[in-house]
């Protein structure tokens, strides 16, 4: 069929099935027609509230019932959501508004603004609004997700496709139909698509606010689950369990297990298609902004071990690009770029092209976009990753700025200068390490205390190292993989120092 409105496919899908469950949280389940009537009341209290057509809705929400009935009712009126953090700090916060400027704040964020309304978490629609049809919209943007841009401070991603969808269309990873598990936190770009999807294809998405490795498996087993995505954290967490608790969840329902990211560990990748089998695990690589991805199954990547798949010509395009903007043969490290399908034979699937708010995006002549990645294509067309173009830490699949954490610290007092890097992790992937030059004497909970009320949780560093020599040169610049290579070396040393000293202890 034709694309619809999201407003239009929700309350078709309802007619269709209305008894048909389209969430469940913990106990409780939502069915179809509920969810239509309750995002259609719903949607009539942001309209009191002046959202009209084409406006961004910033949602501040933990994983829930509430969260996707915020984002149902933000299309409906033909708006835009803009899924954010529960966890922002004010000043990460304070800069998105200003670039976003949203009619309407749905949640409990960490400042009052006074440039927009609000809504707390827990708001309740007035009882007397109808639950009836809406007027047909459509929103001119999917979703407009925040990310941090090169220099670190936040930038906006508005999706080129709009808020409408072909209940018939196939999608490259989720069936029509499906029950799944939301593992990741929705303001994240995977979880957000996944569970959006899997709505707007008649299933059913199974909530959970926070990952557990034990729970996943539970859920699983209890709600016979089709679909779920997983980063390799999470996929480490629940390998490391025993595996007598691993066996006692009967995990036979899953259709698929798609992980994406950060890279996935070969050991790692080998150890769960073991577990679950080859023809259930699936890789996926793209980014927020979509100009192209690559997908590969678990049986042929046992034929391509660590490749992240090929891409689907009728879909994107792929090319490797050498420092001076030339293409690269085969075999051979670039930056990764790609672009959109064009012609009659296209089936492109995220719709038109994204554009930034507070960015600029890096792209080449005839629409290739830069992914931020290096790597390389072999002979027979198949996607290897080497390294990110820029000094992103990767932590738990969420993406880490140095230059934000470094602005952060630089503005306490005692703070001279500083660099920020990743170290690896065996649980996260990678660590945050500040080394800091100080002016003055300051303690580490110090400094952790003061970046607690400019810096999300997981940017705040884990280890410091307090130096007295300049840690940049005369032009202010800092190499972050030479800082990088010399801890890695000076962990290295103290690795083998320390099993010396046992093998002559023993």
């Amino acid at each position: 069929m034709a694309a619809i409105s999201i407003l239009k496919a929700l309350a078709l899908l309802a007619e269709r099935d209305p008894t048909r469950p389209i969430l469940i949280e913990d106990e409780r389940v939502v069915t179809r027609a509920e969810f239509d009537a309750s995002t259609n009341r719903l949607a009539r209290a942001y309209a009191a509230m002046g959202v009209e057509h084409g406006d961004f809705v910033s949602v501040i929400l933990p994983n829930s019932i509430a969260f996707l009935e915020a984002i149902a009712a933000i299309w409906k009126l033909g708006a835009v959501p803009q899924p954010l953090p529960p966890k922002l700090a004010a000043k990460e916060l304070g800069e998105i508004i200003a670039l976003a400027k949203p009619k309407l704040i749905v949640g409990d964020p960490p400042v009052r603004t006074e440039t927009c309304a609000m809504l707390p978490q827990g708001f309740t629609p007035d009882p007397a609004l109808s639950d009836a049809a809406l007027p047909d919209a459509i929103s001119p943007h999917f979703k407009a997700m925040v990310s941090g841009g090169s220099t670190g401070r936040p930038k906006i991603i508005v999706a080129g496709n709009p808020g409408e969808i072909d209940l018939d269309a196939p999608c490259p990873t989720i069936q029509p139909n499906e029950r799944i598990l939301v593992t990741g936190p929705l303001y994240h770009n995977a979880p957000f698509f996944a569970a959006t999807t899997c709505l707007l294809s008649g299933g059913c998405a199974v909530l959970t606010q926070h990952f557990d490795p034990e729970q996943t498996l539970r859920l699983i087993q209890r709600h016979k689950i089709n679909f779920m995505t997983l980063v390799p954290t999470m996929m480490h967490r629940m390998w490391r369990l025993s595996h007598g608790v691993k066996s006692n969840y009967d995990l036979s329902s899953l259709r698929a297990v798609v992980h994406s990211a950060a890279p996935c560990p070969i050991w790692l990748k080998e150890a769960w298609i073991d577990w679950i089998g080859a023809e259930k695990l699936i890789e996926a690589y793209s980014n927020t902004e979509a100009p192209g991805y690559t997908i590969i199954g678990g049986k042929e990547w046992l034929k391509k071990k660590g490749s992240v798949g090929k891409v689907d010509p009728r879909a994107c395009e792929i090319k490797i690009v050498g420092p001076n903007g030339n293409t690269l043969p085969h075999n051979q490290v670039g930056e990764i770029y790609m672009r959109p399908a064009v012609g009659p034979d296209s089936s492109y699937y995220y719709g038109e092209r994204y554009y930034y708010i507070g960015a600029e995006p890096k792209q080449l002549k005839g629409g290739w976009d830069s992914m931020g990645d290096l790597g390389y294509l072999d002979s027979d067309g198949y996607l290897f990753l080497c390294d990110r173009r820029a000094d992103v830490i990767l932590r738990g699949g969420a993406n880490i700025f140095p230059a934000e954490v470094e602005a952060a610290l630089d503005a306490h007092p005692a703070v001279k200068s500083s660099a920020v890097i990743g170290l690896p992790d065996e649980d996260l992937g990678e660590k945050v390490m500040a080394i800091v030059e100080v002016e003055e004497d300051v303690t580490i909970d110090e400094l952790k205390s003061y970046l607690r009320s400019l810096l999300s949780p997981n940017k705040i560093p884990a280890l410091f190292e307090f130096v007295s020599s300049p840690i940049r040169n005369g032009a202010g610049k800092v190499c972050r993989r030479d800082l990088r290579l010399s801890w890695l070396s000076r962990m290295a040393a103290e690795t083998k120092m320390n099993t010396l000293h046992r093998a002559q202890l023993g």
